[in-house]
């Protein structure tokens, strides 16, 4: 495999797609200002690189987990194909990028990015002490409508309560999947003393944990609609998300999880262009005449 797609096969730069229909969202709730074609890059930039710097600080600290899992096995960190020194390399080129493109955007973002990559980065650490760290996951991919509504904006202002629900939605959401795809990892979790809902609670446990988060999720959604005035479109939107993650749980009814990767990254990257659609035409319906 060329190197380079390899390291994009590594660092599942497919999944950048989780997170790019909510940065999205956040760049719709932030209009009516009128963002240059370079802030609306620069916000793209940090989302890619904070998630690429993410993914190989979990690349490299993970090395000796991956490769007693039989899943991840042969990954190119473990396997010596992408070395350590590069993911090193990696990590700090994208986190430079990071903290350069969002003071490139304002010095509200500038000086709020090293926040953001120690939530992004510390993930990874924290499954060795903490059943939260689905939700650590999940506030990080909540930060980017929160982020990308305060590059535009350039402060917090009167919008500002309803992106941070829908931002907190998106929390509670990831968490839930986050929960759902570590029901593959189960048994090596339990073997290496990591702390994930499915190892301390078993396969019917997480899949009810992962029910309530998404149901906080449906919840906090519904709050951001008081919150922001938000109209049919949106509530139509929010209606259908429910309706997809109902679906994505009945995939898994009975602890079924041969229908895992469906229901991981198709049905909830559906989901996340389903309320980035919904977003958009609640903006044209109430945009000013």
């Amino acid at each position: 495999m060329n190197r380079g797609l390899e390291f994009l096969h590594l660092v599942r730069f497919s999944h950048t797609l989780f997170a790019l229909p909510w940065a999205g969202t956040g760049v719709l709730l932030a209009l009516p200002s009128s963002p240059s074609l370079l802030t609306l890059l620069l916000v793209l930039a940090c989302m890619v690189l904070a998630r690429t710097a993410a993914m190989c600080f979990n690349r490299l600290v993970d090395r000796h987990l991956d490769a007693s899992n039989p899943r991840t096995a042969g990954r190119a960190s473990v396997t010596g194909r992408i070395s350590p020194g590069f993911l090193v390399l990696a990590v700090g080129a994208c986190s430079v990028g990071f903290v350069a493109s969002s003071f490139g955007i304002n010095t509200s973002c500038g000086w709020l990015s090293p926040v953001a990559l120690l939530v992004v980065l510390g993930y990874s650490l924290t499954k060795r002490w903490t059943l939260l760290c689905h939700w650590v996951l999940g506030a990080g991919l909540g930060l980017a409508p929160v982020g990308a509504f305060l590059a535009l904006r350039g402060a917090f202002d009167e919008g500002t309560l309803a992106v941070v629900f829908i931002g907190m939605a998106v929390m509670f959401w990831t968490a839930g999947f986050d929960i759902l795809y570590a029901l593959a990892d189960m048994a090596h979790d339990r073997s290496e003393k990591l702390h994930s809902i499915p190892a301390h609670l078993g396969v019917q446990g997480a899949l009810r944990v992962a029910r309530w988060s998404h149901a906080a999720m449906v919840l906090l959604l519904g709050a951001a609609i008081l919150a922001g005035g938000f109209g049919i479109a949106f509530i139509l939107g929010v209606v259908l998300a429910a309706v997809l993650l109902i679906h994505e749980h009945r995939l898994l009814a009975g602890g079924d999880l041969s229908r895992l990767e469906t229901a991981f990254f198709k049905v909830n990257v559906g989901l996340g262009f389903v309320m980035f659609a919904a977003t958009a035409v609640e903006r044209w319906m109430t945009w000013p005449a």
